[in-house]
């Protein structure tokens, strides 16, 4: 027998209070650990009895993609592995998706980031003959050249391209709008996008939207996902890469490059100049100048 959710929920939180005995606080902790993987797999058309692995990874790197701390999201994983041991238990599901996924580490580490030649490499790799391959390397130059959070790109307006002045308005988190250069040649393939995009019946309500899927709608975080991590298998690059890696990527380049930590902080969207700092592991003494002169994918389309 296949419970609602909430009769589902019912249960589990009774065994969390009955059997395991735990806290009032912690039982609601973990009640809320499980709403947010429940709403996740309702946006994403999934279920729970057939989730896998894979699709618990997509969810932990969408909670890394908004900021969530590395301490909130191992506290997550904790509840979500919780949760499915209580499934196993009461055999309504024979497989622990979440069993094996080990939980990010604590502390400062330093992100994973691309080399310049590894983003030339993906962004020339792109078989053009294919579709959507436009659509994917339009994305790649937006992501990269701009430092674009994925909620950020995926909810990117066409009202929002100021191609003339060369920035763009993007919506940040707390719906904050920020003001950021985008470069000539994340324009230059954005516009060639825009031809096959002309050909879509787009849906309502993203008639604004600029990164479409090929029914009219808009982009899922999950797909933008996959389509980094489809372009990294297929030039080679074997590291651990999501939308995420572009945006450190993209810091960590700039100041290389000699780019001024505050104009990079602005660029991030970042509230507090030392979460910018993380991308510090460099000589300081690079941080120099203005932004654009210094991103190496615009320094390439000048020459």
């Amino acid at each position: 027998m296949i419970l609602t959710e909430r009769d589902l929920m019912k249960k589990y939180l009774s065994y969390l209070k009955l059997e395991r005995g735990l806290s009032q606080n912690t039982v609601e902790g973990y009640r809320n650990d499980v709403y947010k993987l429940l709403l996740y797999i309702g946006t994403e058309n999934l279920t729970r009895e057939i989730l896998q692995k894979v699709d618990i990874q997509q969810f932990i790197c969408g909670l890394q993609d908004i900021g969530i701390h590395p301490r909130s999201q191992a506290r997550i994983l904790s509840g979500l592995k919780s949760f499915y041991k209580f499934l196993c238990l009461e055999d309504y599901i024979s497989v622990n998706p979440v069993e094996s996924i080990e939980g990010p580490k604590i502390g400062l580490h330093l992100p994973e980031v691309l080399s310049v030649e590894e983003v030339n490499r993906m962004v020339d790799s792109f078989d053009m003959s294919l579709p959507e391959s436009q659509r994917n390397k339009a994305i790649i130059e937006v992501l990269y050249g701009c430092g674009l959070r994925v909620s950020e790109l995926i909810n990117l307006k066409m009202s929002r391209i100021y191609e003339k002045e060369e920035f763009i308005i993007v919506e940040g988190k707390g719906d904050k709008q920020r003001l950021v250069p985008i470069s000539r040649i994340a324009l230059h393939e954005i516009e060639k996008y825009k031809k096959d995009r002309m050909l879509l019946n787009v849906k309502k309500g993203d008639e604004d939207i600029l990164f479409l899927n090929r029914r009219g709608g808009r982009l899922s975080r999950v797909m933008i996902f996959y389509v980094i991590r489809n372009q990294c298998e297929i030039c080679g690059i074997h590291k651990k890469i999501s939308p995420h890696t572009l945006r450190h990527s993209f810091a960590t380049h700039l100041l290389e490059g000699g780019a001024n930590l505050r104009a990079i902080q602005q660029m991030l969207g970042h509230e507090s100049i030392t979460t910018t700092e993380i991308y510090v592991h460099l000589d300081k003494e690079f941080i120099k100048s203005e932004i654009l002169n210094h991103h190496p994918r615009n320094m390439k389309f000048r020459t």
